[in-house]
């Protein structure tokens, strides 16, 4: 029987592309791992969020102690919390912060995402990712479209998987598999508003972009000004 997969990992699954071999949100990836990182330990009963101690930078999140976790990725998050309580907004990028390689690693180990390497031109090595078994997305696709599209209940980790996906802006990414539309974007965000992580997410991307529009909108007026 197949150990059961972190929701970062299944997240990570879903937002990647089966035929770019391209992970869907690249830009701001790392706070969308570290609210999955977030989700499942809050789920675990690991940390809490104090909703009445909120700050520019969210709400301030603590770990709740208890026996060491199993897993080493969800155990090294865990202890950071533990030395001292942090607000979510930086929790999401001092967890989230090179999660990718790390998480990419667990599902090349588990066949589910394939890594080859080669060599262009006898000199440079590149490398490549694509799908390898797919039977465990396909499975979490159909646990999605049965909430999104058919209005199935969700169990926990499909909410915050759902929570996640809408809060990053990649939710049409799984288009055709869950056909995108008004109903849907409105179902994702339901879900993502019953999620203090998938919100954190929300207003962190939003951020990043808000500030990424500005410094492009900057840059273009800096270059017409003929006094440059």
């Amino acid at each position: 029987m197949q150990e059961e997969l972190l929701i970062v990992e299944d997240l990570t699954l879903l937002m990647f592309g089966d035929d770019s071999g391209v992970i869907a949100g690249e830009a701001t990836l790392y706070y969308v791992l570290g609210g999955a990182v977030l989700s499942e330990l809050a789920q675990l009963g690991r940390v809490k969020a104090d909703e009445k101690d909120v700050g520019a930078n969210g709400m301030q999140v603590h770990a709740v102690p208890g026996a060491p976790l199993d897993d080493p990725l969800l155990r090294d998050a865990h202890s950071k919390i533990e030395e001292r309580a942090r607000r979510v907004q930086t929790l999401l990028i001092e967890i989230g912060t090179g999660l990718r390689g790390t998480v990419l690693d667990r599902l090349v180990e588990r066949g589910m995402v394939l890594r080859e390497r080669k060599k262009r031109l006898g000199l440079f090595t590149t490398t490549s990712l694509s799908i390898g078994d797919a039977g465990h997305k396909k499975a979490l696709l159909e646990k999605v479209r049965a909430v999104l599209v058919d209005n199935a209940e969700p169990d926990a980790r499909t909410a915050a998987l759902i929570g996640l996906l809408s809060a990053s802006g990649t939710l049409p990414s799984l288009h055709p598999a869950v056909p995108w539309s008004g109903d849907v974007y409105k179902r994702g965000k339901e879900l993502e508003r019953g999620s203090w992580g998938a919100e954190a997410v929300n207003a962190a991307v939003a951020r990043t972009l808000a500030a990424v529009t500005t410094g492009v909108v900057i840059g273009a007026t800096v270059g017409l000004n003929p006094n440059n």
